[in-house]
């Protein structure tokens, strides 16, 4: 079975919208974008690499599909794995994608994707895809959260969790802070929430 693996860019409070430019997404008057630029680093960098050399699928939403679209197939030099990875879409809007190879899932989003973890193939990871994300957060169909947790807060924009999230718990698999102070950490399911008294209050 494979994992579901969503890593984001995201802030304090929670923000991944337009972490990469400008103009990437100023929906709803977001005029953020770019945030991440001023914490670039060696350090950051080369952890990002290692995890982008990985073999995976993606899913991803259709904004961010056409967003990438645009712009990996010119630059497969920076990151050959992503144009060959599978790239299921959820979209109810377009029924192709030039950017191949693509497969276009529309309908009962949850259903297919859940069926697609089944299959045998490498893990699926998701990137931006904020719609998206909410989706496979109330059908419980993410198994990791791969974060980039960046010193800064934007008082708006899309979240991680926004709506619908189910509670569950999770555990640190791994973790680095660049000299920046951008925290990478990468938590997994670890089962349900428990609660019990606490000898630290």
């Amino acid at each position: 079975m494979r994992k579901m693996i969503v890593l984001e860019h995201i802030s304090l409070d929670g923000v991944i919208q337009g972490p990469g430019r400008p103009d990437e997404d100023t929906s709803e008057g977001f005029t953020y974008g770019g945030w991440i630029a001023p914490y670039s680093d060696e350090s950051l960098g080369a952890i990002l690499r290692k995890q982008m050399n990985q073999t995976f699928d993606l899913l991803l939403g259709r904004k961010t599909f056409e967003i990438w679209a645009s712009y990996w197939p010119q630059h497969g030099d920076i990151w050959p794995e992503v144009n060959k990875a599978t790239k299921y879409v959820a979209s109810n809007t377009i029924t192709t994608g030039d950017w191949q190879p693509s497969v276009i899932l529309s309908g009962d989003i949850a259903e297919k994707v859940s069926k697609i973890k089944r299959q045998q193939g490498p893990d699926l990871h998701v990137w931006g895809s904020g719609e998206l994300i909410q989706t496979l957060l109330k059908h419980d169909l993410v198994d990791v959260f791969w974060l980039m947790i960046y010193p800064i807060t934007l008082g708006c924009g899309k979240r991680l969790f926004a709506d619908g999230t189910i509670p569950a718990a999770f555990k640190v698999t791994e973790s680095y802070t660049t000299p920046n102070g951008v925290i990478i950490v990468s938590y997994e399911r670890a089962g349900a929430i428990r609660t019990e008294s606490s000898d630290l209050l």
